[in-house]
């Protein structure tokens, strides 16, 4: 059964807790040990599959934490790694056949191309295809021809996101709204969010403290809300080095670590 925590911490992790290029968590690895010892808890909110999210949260050491998958589609649950129904993704890929052409998701690559794509392995890249509640993919026509798209999609009740890779299609649920409930079922006393894209703006905006991380690879996040207070902040160094360094002086701030009651 997870453990009370005051602190809960909400990490992205393509571009945010992993490295945009090499997907290694490795620069905050000692921060991660600090959040284990003290009790802290992380839950990822990602838009990768529960069966891409399972095995990296047990290898973070995390698993006895929830996770947001599938840019808030759903949630894997603590010490699980069962597959999730297929229903509503099988929904989103019939309603996108009647969409204008452009779009082209993972549903229409082999699991090559999503490795090429991505830089995933094969391995990983299969995890990425085992999709539940939505379809990632990349647009391959004009800028005019996505608005058409875009309100097209609306029409048929279909929701663009704007993530650090791909353009991802759902019915609408958020990493916001998961975060909400999975808020009041822990009851912390603090909370903190990082991202790197557009898809993690309201997440950022729901913490007590939301931490842009930067990414090169990406366009730069607009301003935002709480920057003036610092509620806001954004890191200078990049994916995990970023999110080591903002994570540990909230961390210091918020749960010094002679003051907080460590898990036996």
């Amino acid at each position: 059964m997870t453990k009370p925590s005051q602190i809960l911490v909400f990490s992205d992790l393509d571009g945010t807790l992993l490295d945009h290029h090499t997907y290694s968590w490795a620069p905050a690895n000692g921060v991660l040990a600090r959040m284990r010892k003290q009790g802290i808890g992380l839950i990822l909110a990602t838009s990768k599959t529960a069966s891409e999210v399972a095995p990296i949260r047990s290898d973070i050491g995390f698993s006895d934490w929830p996770a947001i998958v599938e840019n808030g589609g759903g949630i894997l649950e603590p010490q699980t790694s069962e597959k999730q129904s297929q229903t509503q993704y099988f929904a989103i890929r019939k309603l996108l056949r009647n969409l204008p052409n452009g779009f082209v998701g993972f549903g229409d690559m082999s699991a090559q191309h999503v490795a090429e794509i991505t830089g995933l392995t094969l391995e990983a890249a299969a995890r990425a295809k085992e999709r539940a509640f939505s379809e990632p993919g990349v647009w391959t026509g004009t800028p005019e021809d996505l608005e058409t798209f875009t309100q097209a999609a609306e029409i048929a009740g279909l929701e663009l996101r704007h993530g650090g890779r791909f353009l991802s299609v759902s019915f609408g649920a958020t990493k916001a709204e998961q975060m909400d409930l999975l808020i009041k079922r822990f009851k912390p006393k603090v909370t903190i969010a990082l991202g790197d894209a557009p898809n993690d703006i309201e997440m950022l905006q729901k913490a007590d403290f939301g931490v842009i991380v930067a990414n090169n690879a990406t366009p730069e996040l607009p301003p935002m809300p709480g920057e003036t207070t610092g509620r806001t902040t954004r890191t200078h160094l990049e994916g995990p080095e970023g999110w080591a360094v903002a994570v540990s002086d909230l961390l210091d701030k918020h749960a010094p670590i002679e003051e907080t009651r460590t898990h036996g």
